[in-house]
């Protein structure tokens, strides 16, 4: 599976953002997602997931209510609405899938990732 980000920006606080992941390769479908961040110095942390028929969510605790993961199998897309934007919200955001059949907040449960894409929030 390869995955391919887009979304991000330059953005002020309070405004919002949507990230894309688009997924080439087999059986997107049966992938659970999420979407981890890295902000400069701090190690990479899980945002949000999602499993396989979308029935399923977490978040971290910092974006619930703020942060909406969805899917679109159909697509092949996983997506990532950002709303109420904060500054510490700035971070290279990336997308990851993995085989399993819960979502887990473990990046090293993940078998595939994208290349990742900035947000940045000026406050």
């Amino acid at each position: 599976v390869q995955l391919v980000e887009s979304g991000g920006g330059l953005v002020q606080a309070g405004a919002s953002l949507r990230l894309s992941c688009a997924a080439s390769g087999r059986a997107f479908s049966s992938y659970g997602m999420a979407w981890f961040r890295q902000a400069p110095g701090k190690e990479r942390e899980f945002v949000a997931g999602i499993n396989w028929d979308g029935g399923s969510t977490d978040y971290l605790d910092s974006v619930k209510g703020r942060f909406t993961i969805s899917r679109d199998n159909a697509k092949d897309t996983v997506y990532l609405q950002m709303n109420s934007l904060k500054a510490e919200d700035t971070a290279v955001y990336y997308c990851a899938a993995d085989r399993g059949l819960v979502v887990v907040t473990s990046l090293y449960e993940y078998d595939y990732w994208g290349q990742g894409t900035q947000v940045t929030v000026s406050s």
